[in-house]
């Protein structure tokens, strides 16, 4: 008999001791809505004052206000605390699954009649303003250096639908919330500006009150701002702006199929030059356990709004009470990105943000121009 046997032996004479089983579990801390309740109470909040600041300003939507807010309390030195701590789950939330919800109701706006009544000339017009906004913002900002996914959330809310497919993205690929906060405050801010601007080009650049209407559908990022603009050259281009950006935001899904699909290429080639280390099995069983879906489950939610907004099943009434919850969850967001965002942090990479920003305001102003000129 070796020590070590003897010493185990000796050691099995001892009394036993008490089992921890008998002492009561302390329950674990879930993520979940009563943590989260301070931070959607605070969202709640939030939006109030933004649809406040909208009734009293209408030329300022109340998506835009929103995402002001919500920077705004992320700064101030008697709430600031509280959004970074007890109300920064909520806030969380109210970011990403509110997002999720917000977009799902989008495509309730949107009929398939409508799109294919443009006619294929300003389909195709709308496929071209939105492939040289998106390839031209992502190519920019590679090349001005801005970190992690801001040039791809950036490309995509100037090209299809502002804030609301920054989300749709930022979701697919897994992006930063910081990567987030950024490039919606940015969008919003480009949006913003645009319903400042365009209308003191209508009459230089000679349209008429059907093209500025087209133009600002195929060249401004949200719809809210979309409607803010145009409503300034009366019903006619107020229509023809919301026809041309839901075609836009018609593309919102196929885009985020794509960015999935390539981050599940990215995956599985990181996975494989794992495996070539240590093993191919373990590389290939990486990748087929974090594969994202090609289309998340809330993109097959704003593609089944679509298809019932098609059928024409839904009441004038309900279409009203949709756009209003809508609007309120796509606000809490928003509110609730803006609460990400760190000025300071901003700041640093201000100049080189800001001149993606208008380089890229610049692409799809241009061609966007061009292309109603050539369709209409």
């Amino acid at each position: 008999m070796t020590l070590t046997e003897n010493n185990g032996r000796a050691a099995g004479t001892t009394p036993p001791r008490p089992a921890p089983a008998a002492t009561p579990a302390t329950p674990r801390r879930i993520p979940g809505l009563p943590r989260s309740l301070p931070g959607l109470a605070l969202a709640a909040c939030g939006v109030a004052v933004a649809e406040a600041v909208h009734l009293l300003l209408p030329a300022v939507p109340m998506l835009t206000a929103a995402v002001v807010l919500g920077i705004t309390a992320a700064h101030l030195p008697w709430l600031r605390h509280r959004v970074r701590g007890t109300a920064r789950p909520g806030l969380t939330l109210a970011g990403k699954r509110l997002m999720r919800l917000g977009v799902v109701l989008l495509g309730l706006k949107l009929s398939l009649d409508d799109v294919l009544g443009l006619g294929w000339a300003t389909v195709l017009m709308v496929l071209a303003v939105v492939v040289a906004t998106f390839f031209g913002t992502l190519w920019l900002g590679r090349r001005l250096g801005l970190r992690g996914d801001q040039p791809l959330l950036i490309a995509t809310g100037y090209s299809i639908c502002g804030a609301s497919a920054i989300g749709a993205v930022s979701e697919a690929s897994g992006s930063d919330e910081e990567d987030v906060a950024t490039s919606v405050a940015l969008v919003t801010l480009c949006g913003t500006l645009a319903i400042a601007v365009l209308p003191l080009l209508h009459q230089p650049l000679g349209l008429d009150d059907a093209q500025f209407g087209r133009w600002v559908g195929a060249g401004v990022h949200d719809v809210g701002q979309v409607v803010a603009t145009a409503q300034t050259a009366g019903p006619a281009a107020l229509g023809e702006a919301v026809l041309v950006k839901l075609m836009r935001v018609a593309l919102l899904a196929p885009l985020v199929a794509a960015v999935a699909l390539a981050v599940r290429n990215r995956r599985r080639a990181d996975a494989a030059g794992a495996g070539e280390g240590a093993g191919a099995g373990a590389g290939e069983g990486a990748a087929a356990g974090k594969r994202p879906p090609l289309l998340p489950l809330f993109v097959v939610g704003f593609l089944a709004m679509v298809v019932v907004r098609t059928t024409g099943v839904l009441p004038a009434a309900a279409l009203d009470g949709v756009r209003e919850a809508q609007e309120l969850l796509l606000a809490a967001a928003l509110f609730g990105l803006g609460s990400a965002v760190h000025l300071p942090t901003l700041v640093r990479t201000g100049g080189r943000v800001a001149a993606l920003g208008l380089c890229s305001w610049v692409v799809i102003a241009g061609v966007s121009y061009a292309g109603v000129l050539l369709t209409t």
